[in-house]
């Protein structure tokens, strides 16, 4: 087995001409309530955070909006189209998130998190749809980042769509899996960076804990969009806090090149000069 240290450059996070500090981004929904949430995504550390748009999501049973526990100054809100099963659903949803957040002036006005899921029970995204929505989207002017399967070739033709990122499932949604296949993210990698390394691929679902994001992040991933590993978690802020570690010790992990494997031991101290003892002496 070959050492794999490698030269690699440290580009930026850049999506659709806009710099982010933080590789982590995170969702707004299954929290226990919103000032939990509000904790989590500072200690987070994101400067982006997912809110699905669809109205009735906004508001909860106590009457209080989403958006008034997030700091719209601070954070660029990425609207998603969570719950969308057709590609004329999800450019539906896409067009209302840019409505309010154009009142609100963010500058994630022009973006939208598209998902076109194919059924209930398993969350997957339905690559037809999810191929369609991207088009009709980019047509009219948003910087779309798309969810989609480990699939490479899905990959590759929503790239050419003209997808602002991709976004690859490590594993299903909500799932806490991980990422289950690392050979299609580093095939993904491999296709989607050749002739621009700086192309954004964010690992998005299946996040149960820090160590899957650091996996994805160690894989060469550019960044990691989670919610239910950090909302779910016994204790969310705390998680969130293991999150910010967590992209931060990948990213670092991944440009710093690791050993390579080997199959039997190798000493870190050289045997030279290693004191013998002599009988008699």
């Amino acid at each position: 087995m070959s050492n794999t240290n490698t030269t690699v450059v440290d580009n930026p996070l850049i999506v659709a001409g806009r710099q982010l500090q933080s590789r982590l981004i995170v969702g707004t929904g299954k929290y226990k309530d919103y000032p939990t949430m509000q904790e989590a995504l500072q200690v987070s550390g994101t400067d982006v955070v997912t809110v699905a748009v669809r109205r009735e999501r906004l508001v909860n049973e106590k009457g209080e909006s989403l958006l008034d526990f997030i700091d719209t100054d601070k954070y660029t809100i990425l609207p998603n189209t969570a719950g969308c099963f057709t590609a004329d659903d999800a450019v539906r949803v896409a067009r209302l998130g840019r409505e309010i957040l154009d009142q609100l002036d963010n500058p994630g006005k022009e973006w939208v998190k598209l998902e076109v899921l194919a059924d209930k029970k398993t969350l997957l995204p339905d690559p037809v749809g999810t191929l369609q929505a991207t088009k009709e989207l980019v047509k009219d002017g948003f910087n779309v980042l798309c969810y989609t399967s480990d699939d490479p070739v899905m990959a590759v033709k929503i790239k050419e769509a003209g997808a602002a990122a991709v976004m690859p499932a490590g594993s299903p949604i909500g799932s806490g899996q991980g990422v289950l296949n690392p050979n299609a993210i580093r095939i993904i990698l491999e296709l989607l960076k050749e002739g621009d390394s700086t192309y954004p691929v964010i690992v998005d679902a299946g996040v149960g804990t820090a160590s899957d994001v650091v996996h994805a992040m160690e894989l060469g991933a550019d960044g990691v969009l989670l919610n239910t590993g950090i909302a779910h978690a016994q204790d969310a802020v705390k998680m969130a806090r293991a999150m910010y570690h967590a992209i931060n010790a990948g990213r670092d992990a991944y440009l710093s090149g690791r050993i390579g494997k080997k199959l039997y031991a190798t000493a870190s101290s050289p045997w030279d000069g290693v004191i013998s003892y002599i009988p008699g002496e």
